[in-house]
């Protein structure tokens, strides 16, 4: 385990060992652990650097989560994940302290040359931020952690030829019960997210308005998802299970409606596409037959407006 004698930097979780060895947990296998925090002793805060994939079902109520603008209580349970490259904990403060729940480790190894592998990408929720959580129901709570038991079971069987290829099994199994949880959380905040999407409308107006096109070039769904406190891939997930298109398809109409407008009102092409940021008339031409399903031109004559 890779550390800086400095306790308030950063630990580097570089391999599996290198969690098991920071909490006290015992090496079951070198890509692969089950923890249940209860079985071990009080550790201290400390912000970690993940280079292996986490997911960790927080019991405690040491801090509030929260959703959006939102929070929410952690009675039943919420699970973090975390994928390579992403930092996850408390800053250290001397203190140990005593972690209520259950986690699964597992390095990108474990599922190399598995169908997995190819459609781990699927799974979006491996790069929320702590605060876009899973709240977990009890039902959902209590097959998860029947879910981990049957791994750490498997774990503690001599390694043999099959033995990694069930482990990412029920991996995989795992992950497809996060993505059912996440989408009946996503159904029950529905008011939520209205919410999100009546903001996102606002968001792209208010920079139209500003002309920041011009100086910036079209908004961005990392900067849209960032401006509204989100990760890109929760606020993607969420304006597609809200509206069933992406993020980028809503930008995208948000300019041409913009566009439309402007055509209606007589400006020439030339001048929009130069007014909000496009470098040529041609490449904002090729969008807006993209997205409208006809050319400026072809608008234009339809809708009586200007060439």
């Amino acid at each position: 385990m890779k550390s800086d004698s400095n306790m308030d930097h950063i630990l580097k979780v570089r391999s599996v060992h290198d969690y098991n060895a920071f909490v006290g947990q015992r090496d079951s296998h070198p890509l692969v652990s089950v923890i249940e925090y209860a079985q071990l002793s009080p550790i201290f805060h400390r912000r970690c650097h993940f280079n292996v994939y986490g997911f960790f079902l927080r019991d405690d109520h040491l801090e509030d989560l929260t959703y959006g603008y939102s929070s929410y209580d952690y009675k039943e349970g919420s699970l973090i994940s975390l994928a390579p490259g992403q930092v996850g904990g408390v800053e250290y403060n001397g203190e140990r302290f005593a972690i209520e729940g259950w986690a699964l480790l597992f390095h990108p190894d474990i599922i190399r040359g598995t169908a997995l592998e190819k459609t781990l990408s699927d799974y979006t929720f491996l790069s929320y931020q702590v605060n876009e959580a899973l709240h977990l129901t009890r039902e959902e709570r209590t097959q998860f952690i029947a879910l981990l038991r049957q791994i750490r079971q498997e774990l503690e069987y001599d390694g043999d030829a099959y033995q990694d290829s069930i482990i990412a099994s029920y991996i995989e199994l795992i992950l497809k019960h996060c993505l059912y949880y996440y989408n009946r959380q996503f159904a029950l905040r529905k008011p939520m997210n209205n919410d999100l999407l009546a903001r996102f409308e606002m968001l792209l107006t208010d920079y139209f308005r500003s002309g920041r096109m011009v100086t910036e070039g079209m908004p961005t769904v990392a900067y849209c998802a960032s401006e509204l406190c989100l990760s890109s891939n929760y606020f993607s997930d969420l304006v597609k299970r809200g509206t069933g298109e992406t993020p980028l398809t809503h930008i995208r109409q948000a300019v041409i409606s913009v566009v439309k407008s402007r055509l209606r009102s007589g400006q020439p092409l030339k001048q929009i596409a130069a007014e909000l940021g496009f470098d040529y008339p041609q490449h904002l031409s090729r969008m807006f037959k993209s997205v409208a399903g006809e050319s400026p031109q072809e608008y234009c004559k339809r809708k009586g407006g200007a060439r």
